[in-house]
């Protein structure tokens, strides 16, 4: 089924969402594979984050039909 522009453009927006959720992950990957010995006091606040983002994520998708 094609997609609409409008669909298309939120499509785009969704991206955005995961986008943030993977960029916080990643700076958790990070911690974990780098620096955890130094840095593992930013953990509980990423955990927070990365929580409140995919909120973010499940709401945008819950609006959206054909996200899921």
């Amino acid at each position: 089924m094609a997609l609409t522009e409008e669909q298309k453009e939120i499509k785009k927006e969704y991206a955005g969402y995961k986008r943030k959720v993977t960029e916080i992950a990643g700076a958790i990957h990070d911690i974990v594979e780098d620096s955890i010995w130094t840095d593992y006091v930013k953990l509980p606040g990423l955990a927070e984050e990365i929580g409140e983002a995919m909120k973010d994520v499940e709401a945008f998708k819950e609006k959206y039909d054909f996200l899921n």
